[in-house]
């Protein structure tokens, strides 16, 4: 394996042996957010890539610049002598793409896999897993490391302003990727560390227990090499549980939980609800911490990265710069501006406990009122955990719903938004059914006020309302 000098730092190069005899690959749906980093990744180490995507984007238009030939829509004459298909998982197996390659006897592989293959390219991949707040400590891990000068490759789930996008290419031994469970893809890699931030109910559409959810992620932790490294949540009993299941180095955290490696004491907020904290080491001050994004969760996501980049060897005074200089992943609280004199966020939560998180964040803010226009995500989550996301609407002053995303779904769940907001109205808070977009627009312009606090929630299509409103 080939190593070099990265700025003073030793480096080693990654080994891409494997996929060597895959010299020339196409990506089905390549403007996908893990599909487009792949394929720059691909393109670094001297892969001929071409991709199709269905709609052109600023991605797209990206990884042209890179060298890699795009088709927008796709078509037969697309597969022509390419030694591979990898394809995302929103593309059907009738896709005109697989089938031609189907026929030519061109192997295709999902996404997962590949960038599964991709993980063993690497000596250090190092995966960020937990049911909610993967992608904003992805990023602050990988800002330390990029702080630190270790040149890592990313893979986040959300842009970063820091990164231009949601991957960087780095030319080091190190693979930071964000590892979801859903379908149990994260069991395709091979993680030489792992952050577990927190196990909890949901993509009921295909976990059909809670156990079933615990059962992937001790299967997970079960990867982990013995020199390798665990870290988890103190606070959460269930990623707790998880320690016993691996032979490799672990480490703990928590706000509650003080008996473990890092915990935070003296957290205070400023008036945008930002945090700053003390951190200590086995009873031992660490450092003080100040964070540019609000939250209680985003102190825990510190230390799940504190702990991390410590045992890496990164400095204080780096991670407490990186932390500081990280203004949040798009769409994680996510400020979009002022409507008569009313502040607009955006945010991607789309679970009753990122719901609260993000609520109590916004209770530390100075503000009027609070609004939330909520778009549940799937009819099974909202089938499922109704009761809960009733209860975590609560904490709005305002409510306002507008239709089930439908996502990856058809509504076999009998369920609607207007059976969410009876709900909350059983539970004596008004909340307002409003499907229609320019309808919802309309209302709230004519209704906030200045100092007022509008939240757009959800996964799906809501995040358009906050241009919408200040068009």
């Amino acid at each position: 394996m080939m190593d070099f000098y990265f700025t003073g730092v030793r480096t080693i190069m990654p080994n891409m042996e494997r996929l060597k005899k895959y010299k020339k690959i196409h990506m089905v749906g390549i403007g996908g957010v893990s599909m487009s980093g792949i394929a720059e990744i691909l393109v670094n180490f001297g892969f001929i890539v071409t991709g199709s995507n269905n709609v052109a984007s600023e991605t797209t238009h990206k990884l042209e610049k890179a060298g890699i030939k795009i088709s927008i829509g796709h078509k037969a004459e697309n597969i022509i002598d390419q030694d591979v298909v990898v394809y995302s998982a929103a593309v059907k197996k009738d896709n005109i793409e697989l089938v031609t390659a189907n026929a030519k006897n061109i192997p295709i592989i999902e996404r997962a896999d590949f960038l599964g293959e991709l993980t063993r390219c690497y000596q250090d991949t190092i995966t960020v897993s937990g049911t909610h707040g993967k992608s904003t400590t992805t990023s602050m891990v990988s800002l330390c490391f990029l702080e630190a000068q270790k040149d890592p490759s990313v893979q986040v789930g959300a842009d970063i302003k820091q990164l231009d996008g949601n991957y960087k290419v780095g030319n080091s031994e190190y693979f930071i990727i964000e590892a979801c469970e859903y379908v149990e893809s994260f069991l395709k890699f091979s993680p030489k560390s792992e952050i577990i931030l927190n196990i909890d109910n949901d993509h009921l559409d295909y976990f059909k227990t809670f156990d079933h959810i615990k059962e992937a992620f001790i299967k997970y932790v079960k990867l982990l090499p013995d020199d390798g490294l665990l870290v988890v949540n103190g606070d959460d009993k269930n990623a707790l549980e998880l320690t016993k299941y691996t032979k490799a180095t672990t480490l703990t955290y928590g706000i509650t939980n003080k008996n473990t490696d890092f915990f935070a004491v003296n957290i205070v907020f400023d008036n945008n609800g930002f945090p700053e904290f003390d951190v200590y080491s086995k009873e031992k001050f660490y450092g003080r911490i100040r964070l540019s994004i609000p939250g209680m969760h985003n102190v825990l996501n510190a230390l799940a990265c504190i702990c991390l980049c410590d045992y890496y060897g990164i400095k204080l005074e780096v991670i407490q710069k990186a932390l500081l200089d990280f203004t949040g992943a798009v769409r994680r609280f996510e400020y979009k501006g002022k409507v008569n004199g009313a502040s607009i966020y955006d945010d991607y939560g789309h679970h009753p406990t990122e719901i609260i998180a993000t609520a109590k964040a916004l209770m530390n803010k100075k503000y009027r009122k609070s609004w939330v226009i909520f778009q549940p995500h799937t009819y099974s989550r909202t089938k499922t955990l109704l009761d809960d996301f009733a209860k975590a609407l609560l904490n709005f002053d305002y409510i306002i719903l507008l239709d089930i995303y439908a996502a990856r779904e058809k509504n076999t769940y009998g369920i609607t938004s207007k059976d969410l907001a009876d709900k909350i109205c059983s539970l004596g808070k008004a909340a307002k059914y409003i499907p229609d977009f320019e309808e919802c627009v309309k209302y709230l312009k004519e209704n906030v006020q200045e100092n007022d606090i509008v939240l757009t929630q959800g996964a799906g299509t809501v995040t358009e309302i906050g241009p919408m409103l200040l068009g």
